[in-house]
């Protein structure tokens, strides 16, 4: 296990967790995480009892599954958290070199825009298989921003 520190771009907000040796970085590609971080938003996996944060926070319920925090300073992207189990998704930009990890997936790869696409060999889910994945059963929303 490694003991990784980030912050916003600001430096109001610090952030703390474990997480392996080898971290595994996601990347989504929906219409809200693109709007929210004007690309795909990448997060790093993380043991979800050791992270602690510090700082003016402020997180918006983006849909009636998730939710979104960021720096109430500079506006920095800090997570992107799922409401039935309460788990955060730590943004792999507050850490240095992205916590040093490896991309092994990407969620609604066949939203990506045609103007910039990641390279390398990982698991490409689609939109029907990221709903299937985090929202089983539910009516998928018509991916407007709200």
């Amino acid at each position: 296990m490694q003991y990784l520190e980030g912050q916003c771009l600001c430096g109001a907000v610090k952030v703390t967790a474990t997480a392996a040796d080898e971290p595994k970085l996601r990347a989504c590609n929906c219409v809200m995480c693109r709007r929210h971080n004007s690309a795909a938003f990448v997060t790093v996996e993380v043991d979800q009892d050791s992270i602690k944060i510090e700082g003016p926070v402020k997180v918006f319920r983006s849909s009636e599954w998730a939710q979104r925090a960021f720096c109430e300073t500079c506006g920095s992207t800090l997570w992107y958290g799922l409401v039935h189990d309460g788990s955060r998704h730590l943004a792999a930009g507050l850490f240095d070199n992205a916590a040093g990890g490896t991309l092994v997936e990407e969620y609604f790869s066949d939203q990506c825009p045609q103007g910039y696409a990641f390279a390398g060999d990982h698991k490409r889910l689609t939109r029907e298989e990221t709903y299937a994945l985090f929202a089983p059963g539910e009516e998928k929303p018509n991916d407007q921003v709200r």
